[in-house]
């Protein structure tokens, strides 16, 4: 799972555009005391949690704040795990800033970043310079990543080099709702799929790690 582990009504434009002939109208782009919530499991069976919870910081400028848990384990004994926390600050439809730390089974990362002018200063793990300050973080919650071809790791600062085609509509159940989506292909070191409303908001995940499958079921609705 390596590389794997995205005024208060911040600007839609740089959210939720999409790319010409993505079907999503988009529109929605996230305000403080929003959050996102999923269950991930693993074969079918509870693996973790991931969450978003949108907020303000003391300038009133939207923050993005995603926790990571997940565990696999043989009766007491843990044998896989992944902690994931990053924190994302936005003003203006612009990240202003990331930082973010990762423990990806041992294996542990992290990232600050800064807008710079038109760019972003990075320092990670896994990447330090300046990358475009309109690249948009792996936090998956941003629709605008459908869109992109270039991924800035919330845990490491690796610049992921992604491919995003859309794979069609689907109608899937949400919380006991139907909902219809768009479906993504976000294809990397990890092939992840991808569902989002007509709004533009993430509804569900899906990929396969080390031979097994992995899914992202929301908890509640927005």
């Amino acid at each position: 799972m390596k590389r794997f582990l995205g005024a208060i009504l911040v600007s839609a434009a740089l959210f939720s555009a999409p790319a010409s002939g993505k079907t999503s109208d988009a529109s929605w782009a996230p305000s403080s005391g929003d959050v996102i919530e999923f269950d991930v499991l693993r074969k079918g069976k509870p693996f973790g949690s991931h969450s978003v919870k949108f907020g303000q910081d003391s300038q009133g400028r939207l923050t993005a704040t995603t926790d990571v848990n997940l565990k696999a384990g043989l009766g007491p004994i843990t044998v896989f795990k992944y902690e994931l926390d990053a924190t994302e600050v936005w003003e203006d439809g612009q990240l202003v800033s990331l930082t973010g730390q990762v423990d990806d089974d041992g294996d542990e990362g992290s990232v600050k970043a800064a807008r710079s002018g038109d760019g972003l200063e990075v320092e990670g793990t896994e990447y330090d310079g300046v990358v475009a300050g309109s690249i948009v973080p792996s936090s998956h919650w941003n629709f605008a990543a459908t869109n992109s071809s270039k991924l800035l790791s919330t845990g490491n600062g690796e610049i992921l080099e992604v491919t995003v085609s859309e794979q069609g509509n689907e109608t899937i159940r949400v919380a006991g709702e139907e909902i219809e989506t768009t479906r993504y292909l976000m294809d990397s070191d990890i092939d992840v799929m991808l569902w989002y409303d007509q709004a533009g908001r993430w509804m569900k995940l899906a990929f396969e790690a080390r031979g097994q499958d992995i899914e992202y079921v929301l908890a509640k609705p927005y």
